[in-house]
């Protein structure tokens, strides 16, 4: 049983499904999806009906899918249908409208139950997962024992806001759950596409673009304190921006080997 994470796919499902022609989970495979299957590109609905199909798949909420939620839960405010559209959501609600009534239905509702977020253990290391990530400074266990009850505990601690839509706040600042051993969980987050990180930190273990100047995912701030393990992993690299800018990038979790597939043109 492997276990690999992806995010932000924002509509590309022809470079969603590449992705997973190369990674080709199976039944036993554990896959997170971290949200922001919707908005900006061409096919949310159908990224949306990918991403449910998939064997043992388990998918959390997006910034992207609070505001699809909030919007359509409202439709006579003016503020909730702006902030929607400006945002990329006339995709996603024209997917909708051309979607039966009964298959429209069954998506929203999945999409609203959908969880804030999940932690793994993987090879003896926990990793927490939310769309955006979490505030540093949530409760740390006594013994230094990262068991069920302690992350629970951690994650208990954050706000939806922050779950969902946190940025400078997490990317600038060390979590402080890695000792000097480097034990301890990481964070695997999305929501900011990694070339807007050189804003927040410097702390990069490669630089945000690869040779060939798509953005990629990268892992934040290895340090002495942290035993030189990277407290946060960055995922969205970048496929809201389309072709030229960005792709969609799946990582398994236990032995770290990346799949990323550039978003083509017309895409």
């Amino acid at each position: 049983m492997s276990t690999y994470v992806f995010s932000d796919v924002h509509g590309h499902r022809a470079t969603l499904e590449r992705v997973l022609e190369r990674v080709s989970p199976c039944a036993e495979d554990v896959v997170f999806c971290l949200g922001d299957m919707i908005d900006r590109g061409p096919d949310p609905v159908g990224v949306m009906r990918v991403v449910r199909s998939l064997p043992n798949v388990r998918v959390l909420k997006g910034n992207h899918e609070d505001l699809m939620l909030d919007a359509l839960d409202h439709k006579d405010d003016v503020v909730s249908q702006a902030n929607w559209a400006i945002n990329g959501g006339m995709a996603t609600l024209s997917g909708l409208e051309g979607a039966s009534d009964d298959e429209a239905s069954e998506l929203i509702g999945w999409v609203r139950n959908l969880p804030l977020s999940a932690h793994i253990e993987v090879a003896g290391r926990p990793y927490i997962m939310a769309h955006a990530g979490i505030r540093p400074g949530g409760p740390l266990p006594a013994d230094g024992a990262w068991n069920d009850c302690a992350l629970d505990a951690l994650i208990g601690e954050q706000t939806p806001d922050d779950l969902l839509w946190i940025r400078d706040e997490f990317w600038s600042v060390p979590t402080g759950l890695l000792n000097e051993r480097g034990e301890g969980p990481i964070v695997v987050a999305g929501h900011t596409p990694t070339p807007y990180l050189t804003s927040m930190t410097d702390e990069f273990d490669r630089p945000v673009r690869n040779s060939d100047g798509i953005a990629q995912m990268v892992r934040v701030g290895a340090c002495d304190a942290t035993g030189g393990v990277a407290d946060r992993w960055d995922i969205d690299s970048g496929a809201a921006g389309g072709a030229g800018f960005g792709q969609i990038t799946m990582v398994r979790l236990d032995d770290g080997e990346e799949f990323a597939e550039p978003v083509r043109d017309g895409e």
